[in-house]
């Protein structure tokens, strides 16, 4: 029994999964991009989508943002009490802001801030960890590293020699 998983860790695996084909169908699509985010609740998906920032030409259009408008949709409301939102990456700050307003119960995210590469997130280092402990709420636990190695294999990794003009968010 040494190997077998608790079940909120087979259960994260399980969504985290989730999260990751939707960053594979991110990445297939013109405009696209593999960031990937599910928002589950009682077994069951409320909102999903991907990072839609170039296709809609929308800068809020973040992969956790796409599904918590798409969550609101399904519930008819804009509060989450007791849902999951699974993102392939630490979501950054604006993410991270709209789940404590959104009422998320947690959040789970694959790769973090040191497994890609620094384009991806704020040149300030705010960090969702920041957040979410400055957000006075004692319902809202925070994970990382969810199939972070798979995860990661999505985005470039530290250090890599991307060309200035090639990187966003700089």
């Amino acid at each position: 029994m040494g190997n077998s998983l608790s079940n909120i860790e087979a259960e994260d695996i399980y969504w985290m999964r989730q999260a990751l084909r939707n960053a594979y169908d991110g990445n297939a699509v013109a405009g696209g991009s593999p960031i990937g985010c599910v928002i589950a609740r009682d077994g069951a998906i409320i909102g999903e989508g991907y990072n839609e920032v170039e296709l809609r030409c929308d800068p809020t259009a973040h992969a956790e943002i796409v599904a918590m408008r798409r969550a609101g949709e399904y519930l008819r409301c804009s509060e989450f009490r007791g849902a999951t939102l699974y993102s392939t990456l630490q979501p950054c700050g604006m993410c991270s802001m709209a789940s404590i307003w959104a009422k998320i119960g947690r959040i789970v995210y694959g790769a973090g801030r040191g497994d890609v590469h620094n384009m991806y997130f704020e040149d300030r280092h705010m960090n969702t960890i920041d957040f979410v402990r400055d957000a006075y709420r004692d319902d809202l636990s925070l994970r990382g590293g969810v199939l972070a190695e798979e995860c990661a294999a999505l985005y470039f990794r530290p250090g890599a020699d991307i060309p200035q003009d090639q990187q966003f968010n700089r």
